[in-house]
């Protein structure tokens, strides 16, 4: 008995230490994103020192885009100008980025947002783990 009590309330303390993702948090998306690794569900990981393009996202009202950008050393971005659609949804509590393509669609479930942190996880368990980007300039 003792036991199994035990094992509930770890459960429960676990469980609430996880970061939960709330509607406020969503504005936190819009911004420059570096990719820092990734995690593979067989416990592996792919990490991430340079990055030659980062992620740009910008969300309004639940819509909006992702483009890849990539940092010059003058502090400005170059673009190929391709854009997917994106669009968060709540789906009972978890939400959800889902991108838009002339190509395809799929879905990603947004694990965690902070201001500088930000975890995404596509269908096959891969968990995307990004830091925000710091805009550098040699002028």
């Amino acid at each position: 008995m003792k036991n199994t009590l035990l094992f509930f309330l770890l459960s429960f303390l676990f469980v609430s230490c996880i970061p939960s993702v709330k509607e406020a948090d969503l504005a936190k998306i819009n911004g420059y994103w570096e990719i820092q690794k990734v995690e593979l569900p067989q416990g592996g990981k792919k990490e991430y020192k340079v990055n030659e393009t980062i992620d740009f996202f910008s969300l309004k009202n639940n819509l909006g885009f992702r483009q890849k950008v990539m940092p010059q050393l003058d502090g400005t971005y170059l673009t190929n100008d391709i854009k997917e659609n994106i669009k968060v949804t709540n789906l009972d509590g978890v939400f959800y980025i889902n991108y838009t393509t002339n190509y395809g669609k799929w879905k990603e479930e947004i694990l965690e947002i902070q201001d500088s942190v930000l975890v995404l996880k596509n269908k096959d368990d891969l968990e995307y783990h990004y830091k925000r980007h710091l805009p550098f300039s040699i002028k």
